[in-house]
């Protein structure tokens, strides 16, 4: 009997459910594995356009940051000098002026009083060079004649400004500054064009204040609120404090030269005393070299002698100023450390240069009194070590051990000297009772020979 289709399909299914499907021949390729034909999953699109983006970004931000280093740098300097001025300008604007006005008055009475300054300093410097230029003919011939007197030559000021007229150096000199005379007059004008960034962006923070705090309020939560403007109000006050100090630092070091050089008796003393306070502390790193350069020159056409005396003075006042009156007056007013003032003034220097040293201390003054508030504080115990005073108490240090065992090996050696000593007073005594022995029991027998000698003789004569 055939069998049917339905019995035929069960019987072609069976030997496929007990036994193994056949093997797949080479020429036939997996499902699982990657072929020509095989696709890309379907994420890895997207994440290479991410990370391209993601560097593209980094890049950009880097390029840009680099680019805007200027500004933002001149936004903090003018950030800074808002918050030197809130003071007063917040006290005018309580009087009932409009805080606008009370800011332009601020900077106009900084910016006249800085014009006459400069003013005055100009015309007083372009004065004594002219001055120098007149005498330099009898300073030149004073040094011919001290050359000629102490070497024994035969200058000639003739010669010598004949030499420095057709020398090569002079030459060269006066090219270069012919072609450098563009270079100066382009960081001129850099120069005015920082100063009046400074000084837009300082009128607006210093004009704008309230608004200004307002809106950084705005994006943050009540409890932010008040620590942010905390935070404002602490900066104001070491601001503030700091430049307090450097006009307190100003005013001394002016008097200091101004007794000086009233001294020496150099023209223009005042003016000279105010421009040394002023640069001195109000341009760090080089402010110091500056200040006393001026003096020194004007001096110099005085007597050269005075030029030297101003120089010591200015080296001695400084390490004054640095070692005793500035720790003191900074820790005073701003309310730090003298070590942490001296390091912030050294970090920020090595960070930003000379505008970072000019803001390290109320910046880091700010973040000291500000963080103050979160530190938690414990009452110290009444301990000695606490004022210095340390205890007597015996060490266990290695120093103590290596005493003790040097103090140990000497009482050792002690001992055995004192052993050996003793053996030999024994040996010596023995020594000594042995030969007292044998001299007695030399005698004896000495004396019973003499006896045998005699009774031999008695016997011999009967």
């Amino acid at each position: 009997m055939a069998p049917t289709d339905e019995s035929g399909r069960t019987a072609r299914q069976a030997p496929s459910l007990g036994t193994p499907p056949p093997p797949r021949s080479p020429q036939s390729p997996a499902r699982d594995t990657i072929g020509p034909g095989a696709r890309m999953p379907r994420w890895l699109p997207r994440a290479m356009v991410l990370a391209l983006g993601l560097v593209a970004a980094f890049q950009l931000g880097s390029w840009a940051f680099h680019q805007l280093t200027g500004l933002l740098l001149d936004v903090l300097i003018a950030f800074f000098l808002a918050l030197a001025i809130e003071p007063a300008v917040s006290r005018m604007a309580a009087l009932g002026m409009r805080r606008g006005l009370a800011t332009f008055l601020v900077f106009l009475t900084l910016v006249v009083v800085s014009a006459g300054f400069v003013t005055l300093l100009g015309s007083m410097l372009a004065g004594q060079i002219i001055t120098m230029i007149e005498g330099f003919p009898g300073y030149l011939d004073s040094v011919i004649n001290w050359v000629n007197t102490t070497f024994h030559t035969e200058l000639r000021r003739v010669d010598v400004q004949e030499e420095l007229l057709h020398s090569e150096w002079l030459r060269s000199y006066a090219q270069n500054s012919a072609a450098g005379v563009l270079d100066v007059s382009a960081q001129v004008l850099g120069g005015l064009f920082r100063l009046l960034t400074i000084t837009l962006f300082s009128f607006y923070f210093a004009a704008d204040g309230p608004r200004l705090r307002r809106t950084v309020c705005s994006v943050l939560p009540p409890a932010r609120q008040s620590e942010v403007l905390r935070a404002w109000e602490i900066a104001v006050d070491k601001t503030g404090g700091y430049l307090y100090s450097r006009g307190l630092m100003a005013l001394v070091s002016g008097i200091a030269h101004y007794v000086l050089l009233e001294f020496l008796d150099v023209p223009y003393a005042p003016a000279l005393a105010v421009w040394v306070g002023l640069v001195s502390q109000f341009l760090p790193t080089i402010g110091t070299y500056l200040a006393g350069a001026l003096p020194m020159l004007i001096a110099f056409t005085v007597d050269p002698w005075y030029a030297v005396w101003v120089l010591v003075f200015v080296v001695v006042y400084q390490q004054f100023e640095n070692y005793v009156l500035q720790p003191k007056l900074t820790a005073k007013t701003v309310d730090i450390h003298p070590a942490v003032a001296f390091g912030s003034v050294v970090a920020g220097t090595a960070l930003l240069g000379a505008v970072g040293a000019l803001i390290a201390i109320p910046a880091v003054a700010t973040l000291q009194a500000f963080l103050g508030a979160y530190v938690k504080r414990y009452d110290v115990t009444d301990d000695p070590r606490v004022h210095g005073h340390r205890r007597r108490v015996p060490a266990r240090g290695l120093f103590t051990r290596a005493w003790g065992l040097l103090m140990r090996a000497w009482e050792l050696l002690t001992r055995a000297r004192r052993l050996w000593a003793g053996r030999r007073r024994a040996a010596r005594t023995e020594a000594d009772a042995s030969g007292v022995t044998a001299a007695a029991t030399g005698e004896g027998a000495t004396g019973k020979g003499e006896a045998g000698e005699g009774a031999t003789e008695e016997r011999t004569g009967q």
